[in-house]
């Protein structure tokens, strides 16, 4: 069974994430309780682990110094024995690798990026809230096994919708916005190919990944992923106009704490993010374009017809002028739609 770097969450314990603190028998059950280590104690644990071996493993650098393509799997990474130098044509980890530093469930993370292509400026970089297409290994960084890979291209949403799709881990939601995607190359023998795009290796701690959970085989493992950012697309979760990234309101790069009705779902499946009686559809103005149009402050396109050319786009206004957009404020009501057909 293939393991995706998936976190396995349903909704009531993504909206409220003290159900994921602890878990145990009942007072009555002598068996022994399970009690999840803290997780900026851990941290500290895990980077110790993860410095250590970008401290004593290498890489083949020198491949990746053209212009190539070039795929996961040709990425070696060896172990550098005692009193070994780095070969010619390798390169330390620890000398390659970018440093970046998260907090997240309030504790503070550091992980490592080695960035070998950064993929096409003009394909774009894709949000924490997007579905990627890939191609990757995932191992343990104790032990090197190998957990999990897609070596066929395969989509994954780096943000589930707490219903029927599962997100990544928090890793890949950092880590994927930091590549460009490539474009579509063709199609040989039923193949198809792609080209420049994002290839990369992010090591990152066991908090940012599965953490408690044995996903990977063990509790607590720090975790390596080798990949390609292939291609991307752009989410709407809940199909109300506005894209999932825009409606984390807070920018802490978490849409499942952004809840403007209170109503328990989170605005990025909420289809009426301000619980007026008026979908937020309707409260975005539509405009019609048969040319590529230049987005106006709040303007997202909606839709794109291949076969007649004509683009859709809607655009949150603040038609009372108090500084709130109107699909956030329950005291305006104004349907822009109500005279088309949607």
């Amino acid at each position: 069974m293939k393991v995706k770097p998936f976190k396995l969450v349903f909704l009531l314990m993504a909206v409220f994430p003290a159900l994921l603190i602890s878990c145990g028998g009942d007072d009555d059950d002598d068996g022994p309780t399970f009690v999840e280590e803290d997780r900026a104690e851990q941290q500290i644990v895990d980077d110790s682990t993860l410095v250590a071996y970008l401290t004593t493993h290498y890489y083949n650098s020198s491949l990746f110094e053209s212009d190539e393509d070039f795929k996961y799997d040709d990425i070696i990474i060896t172990e550098l024995e005692e009193g070994e130098t780095v070969p010619d044509g390798h390169t330390l980890l620890m000398d390659a690798v970018e440093t970046r530093t998260t907090t997240y469930l309030e504790a503070d993370y550091k992980y490592y990026i080695l960035r070998l292509d950064q993929g096409d400026e003009e394909a774009g970089l894709p949000r924490f809230t997007d579905q990627v297409r890939v191609r990757y290994e995932g191992s343990n960084v104790v032990g090197g096994d190998v957990f999990d890979s897609s070596v066929t291209p395969v989509d994954l949403f780096l943000q589930g919708n707490l219903i029927s799709t599962f997100g990544t881990i928090k890793g890949w939601q950092l880590v994927m916005p930091t590549f460009n995607a490539g474009f579509l190359d063709g199609i040989v023998n039923g193949i198809v190919n792609y080209r420049d795009y994002g290839l990369g290796v992010m090591f990152i701690p066991s908090g940012l990944g599965y953490f408690s959970g044995t996903t990977t085989g063990s509790s607590y493992a720090n975790l390596i992923f080798k990949f390609e950012l292939l291609q991307y697309q752009e989410e709407d979760h809940d199909n109300d106009g506005i894209p999932s990234y825009v409606e984390d309101l807070d920018n802490s790069l978490e849409v499942t704490d952004d809840d403007t009705d209170d109503n328990n779902f989170p605005n990025f499946i909420d289809i009426d993010d301000d619980g007026d009686g008026v979908s937020t559809f309707n409260e975005l103005v539509q405009t019609e374009y048969t040319e590529e149009p230049v987005l106006a402050a709040n303007e997202y396109i909606y839709s794109r017809n291949e076969n007649t050319g004509i683009i859709i786009t809607v655009k949150a206004v603040d038609d009372n002028n108090n500084g709130i957009l109107d699909y956030l404020d329950e005291t305006v009501t104004t349907n822009y739609n109500e005279n088309e057909t949607n």
